[in-house]
């Protein structure tokens, strides 16, 4: 059973969302003054904080399994350093294919030196809304692991979310290791809407 304190901090959630996802929509034009408020209230009432993603393939092992896994996914409408946080596994559009998308570790984020291990490579600096994304399985060469590495930084508008739980196989699962911040504000919204049958149902493997 969900605390109250829990629920409390899952609503504030659902109400960050909310906000954040109508300012986003309003920016766009895609709605008006007049309809900021209804919108908020209709974000609020509707739907979940997370979403299923299936995901395949050696990059990301062993957070999630060489034979693919269904993730838990937070929706993240505007993602800024004040929203993901270097560690966390995110999903973002592919930087080549804007219909796919990917499984990656945010590595770093604006102002940070990125150095490469190639002498011949300068030094840069990662700009304003830029971030650096790696996979995870070390075993694989760079252009192997298909991240930053080989397509450079990629844009933070183009992360649409965060992983919180990776089902492998019925018997293995658990949640993902993000960072210390994440972890805090995602676990209320992991503890009301994790829902490990519906993810086995919902898995391919």
């Amino acid at each position: 059973m969900v605390a109250h304190t829990t629920w409390l901090r899952y609503i504030a959630s659902k109400i960050d969302y909310s906000v954040s996802l109508s300012w986003k929509n309003y920016r766009r034009g895609q709605i008006t003054d007049t309809e900021v408020f209804d919108t908020v209230w209709k974000n609020l009432f509707q739907g979940k904080l997370t979403f299923l993603h299936w995901n395949k393939g050696e990059e990301m092992a062993p957070t999630v399994g060489p034979c693919g896994g269904t993730l838990l996914v937070r929706k993240i409408p505007a993602a800024d350093p004040t929203r993901v946080y270097v560690g966390d596994v995110v999903v973002l559009k592919d930087p080549t294919s804007t219909e796919k998308y990917l499984v990656r570790r945010l590595a770093a984020i604006e102002g940070y030196e990125m150095a490469s291990t190639d002498e011949k490579d300068e030094p840069f600096v990662l700009e304003k809304d830029q971030c650096w994304v790696l996979a995870d399985n070390e075993n694989l060469k760079p252009k192997e692991a298909y991240d930053s590495r080989t397509f450079g930084p990629v844009s933070m508008t183009d992360i649409i979310g965060r992983v919180l739980y990776c089902l492998r196989t019925a018997v293995d699962h658990g949640p993902v290791n993000n960072s210390h911040f994440s972890a805090r504000k995602d676990l209320p919204v992991l503890e009301v809407e994790l829902d490990v049958d519906e993810m086995a149902k919902n898995h391919k493997a």
